[in-house]
C-alpha cells in the first residue's frame, strides 16, 4: 500500500467466521489538496480461480450447478446458480487451484489450462482477485464424478452443455453468474469453440 493520498488510520473486524470483514477509516486527499475522513467495509474472502472447460471437437461447455445463499436472499427463488468451476486458491498459486478445483467439482483432470487474465469482482466491498482460465476437455479425462468435497459442504451438480446453448442462457437470465458470463464472452469473442 503506498498510495501517498491514503493514510489508512483504523481497521476494526467487524466479523471473522466464514470470512473476514473489517471496517477501515481512512483519510483521503482530494484533487483540492484537502483531506477527508471515509470510512468503508471490505470483505475478504482470498482470491480465486474460475475455468472454462471446453470440448473444441464437440463444440460443449462444462459448467455446474449449486445452490448459492447470498443469491437467495436476493431475489433468486431456488438459490441455485449455473457457474463456471471455481474456487479459492488457498495456499495454491492460482494454476495449481484451478486444476485442483476442477477434478473436485467436475471430476475432470485436466494438465493444460490457460489464464485469460485476472479481475476483481466486486472492487466496491470485496478484496477478491479472480484468476479467470480456460482449458479443454475430453471424455478420458473424466476421472471421477466431481460434486466437489463433502467435508466443504459442496453438493455441485456437473452439466454439460452445447456451447451455442450456453451462451443463449446469458439472454435468457439462465446464467446470471458474472464469471461464467465473462468465460463464454470471451470464448465467442475469441472463438476458442
Amino acid at each position: 500500500m503506498s498510495n501517498p493520498n491514503i493514510k489508512i488510520t483504523n481497521t476494526e473486524v467487524l466479523a471473522n467466521n466464514w470470512y473476514t470483514l473489517r471496517k477501515i477509516t481512512f483519510d483521503y486527499q482530494k484533487k483540492d489538496n484537502s483531506w477527508e475522513t471515509q470510512v468503508r467495509e471490505a470483505y475478504d474472502r482470498g482470491n480465486g480461480a474460475t475455468i472454462l472447460l471446453y470440448n473444441k471437437a464437440n463444440k460443449t461447455v462444462i459448467l455446474t450447478r449449486q445452490f448459492r445463499m447470498p443469491t437467495y436472499l436476493n431475489g433468486n427463488e431456488t438459490g441455485m446458480m449455473i457457474e463456471a468451476c471455481a474456487g479459492l486458491l488457498d495456499q495454491d498459486n492460482a494454476e495449481d487451484c484451478i486444476k485442483r478445483e476442477t477434478e473436485e467439482e467436475t471430476g475432470y483432470h485436466v494438465n493444460d489450462v490457460r489464464k485469460i487474465f485476472e479481475v476483481y469482482m466486486s472492487p466496491g466491498s470485496v478484496t477478491e482477485i479472480v484468476h479467470f482460465f480456460v482449458g479443454e476437455y475430453t471424455k478420458d479425462m473424466k476421472v471421477n464424478d466431481g460434486g466437489g468435497v463433502a467435508d466443504e459442504q459442496e453438493n455441485i451438480e456437473v452439466l454439460e452443455f452445447p456451447f451455442d446453448q450456453a451462451y443463449d442462457m446469458i439472454a435468457s437470465g439462465e446464467i446470471k453468474d458474472a464469471k461464467t458470463i465473462m468465460l463464454l464472452q470471451y470464448a465467442k469473442i475469441n472463438s476458442i469453440l
